[in-house]
């Protein structure tokens, strides 16, 4: 239960050697001890890393629970898992693909495995979360979007294209869930200094991802659905969607 000064007990997240994620948690810790339950990838590298991080940022618990976002038949029990304790107080889902844009969309196997982590995967745990805190009463969903998927550019309109769909479905779900007592932000960032991004040349407006975090919790707290990060790219998206397509398609983005 998320305590009498709004700060959650228990905190899911879905990506669990996310930086993000990981971001998102250590700032939530900053405001006081609470349960993290990691939700990654079996045989994944860093998911020892991601519990030694969040111990010393100060969890009072860190449980690591199997999470293979392609395996969506076995996400049901991954949920199951993940409130086998009690209730979830926050949600963040926070995984995703992303690789050479011109070879995703010139290979459909790649393409298929992008779509099916960033877009399918992000809807089947969005769809048993929501049922999860609808029937609680209560519950934060945080899930990283991206203003890639504002308006999809030729640059990069595979991982664009996912990243399209699954804002539009938090944005639905939030809608769907409000009534029951639980809020869905939609964290739109743009580029953020992580090892995802470390292969592509830094962009203007690139954050770290203690800033993400940072303006995430806030906006939760606050019950928004939609954070830009950092702010400013609420106004450059404003602008680009209302650029026609004839002139959008020469601009160097």
């Amino acid at each position: 239960m998320i305590n009498a000064v709004g700060n959650p007990q228990t905190i899911l997240l879905l990506g669990g050697t996310s930086e993000i994620g990981l971001a998102i948690c250590a700032e939530y810790l900053k405001k006081g001890p609470a349960r993290i339950v990691l939700a990654a990838l079996p045989g994944d590298p860093l998911r020892e890393s991601a519990v030694e991080q969040m111990k010393a940022a100060g969890a009072n618990e860190v449980d690591v629970i199997d999470f293979d976002a392609l395996d969506t038949d076995s996400h049901p029990k991954v949920i199951e898992a993940a409130w086998d304790r009690g209730d979830i107080d926050v949600a963040i889902v926070a995984f995703a693909l992303d690789g050479d844009a011109e070879e995703l969309w010139q290979n459909q196997a790649k393409a298929v495995r992008v779509a099916g982590v960033n877009y399918t995967a992000g809807i089947s745990v969005g769809v048993l979360v929501g049922e999860k805190m609808k029937a609680q009463g209560f519950g934060r969903i945080i899930t990283m979007s991206s203003v890639a998927g504002e308006r999809v550019r030729r640059s990069n309109f595979v991982y664009g294209s996912t990243k399209a769909g699954l804002d539009g479905f938090y944005l639905g779900l939030g809608e769907a869930l409000r009534p029951h007592g639980v809020r869905v932000l939609v964290v739109r960032p743009g580029q953020v200094r992580t090892r995802f991004s470390a292969h592509v040349k830094e962009a203007p407006l690139t954050v770290d991802k203690e800033e993400v975090a940072a303006l995430a919790i806030s906006a939760s707290q606050k019950g928004k659905e939609i954070i830009w990060a950092p702010g400013a790219f609420r106004f450059v998206m404003m602008i680009l969607r209302h650029i026609p397509r004839p002139i959008f398609r020469r601009l160097p983005i």
